[in-house]
């Protein structure tokens, strides 16, 4: 039997720089699409300064993520960083992007992702306001 894939982009625009979105319905809907029923399903950022991540929905820890992230490493001022050198002012969304990680795996069993208790897919965006995407690649049978 040969294993089957099945590959999904989603895109968003967020409006403020640093954002934490659910996106496990997406997910969700890609991995129905696929009609994989065991398998991995990939789910990474296209983009360096943004990130997907596994984590509990709940708005108090995101506060508690966006404060502890820009006290380890705030956005100003700008020229504290070499990489804004080039004329940007983002090298705080890189290292951001480095902290939280570029993706998540999850398994899939019975047709269903496979989680933890309170586990949600989320994405990070550390440096909004312009469109960005994320890829769903899921394998399996």
């Amino acid at each position: 039997m040969r294993m089957k894939s099945h590959r999904k982009e989603l895109w968003f625009n967020t409006k403020k720089r640093t954002e934490f979105i659910n996106i496990t319905p997406q997910v969700e809907e890609a991995l129905g699409e696929s009609g994989i029923r065991e398998g991995l399903c990939l789910v990474n950022a296209m983009h360096i300064s943004a990130s997907v991540f596994v984590n509990d929905d709940e708005p108090g820890l995101h506060r508690d993520f966006e404060k502890f992230l820009d006290g380890l490493v705030p956005y100003g001022p700008i020229d504290q960083y070499r990489h804004n050198d080039t004329g940007e002012d983002n090298a705080d969304s890189h290292i951001k992007r480095q902290l939280f990680g570029r993706e998540v795996v999850i398994a899939v069993t019975g047709g269903e992702l496979d989680f933890g208790p309170w586990e949600q897919i989320f994405y990070g965006e550390f440096d909004g306001r312009r469109r960005k995407r994320v890829l769903v690649k899921i394998i399996g049978d």
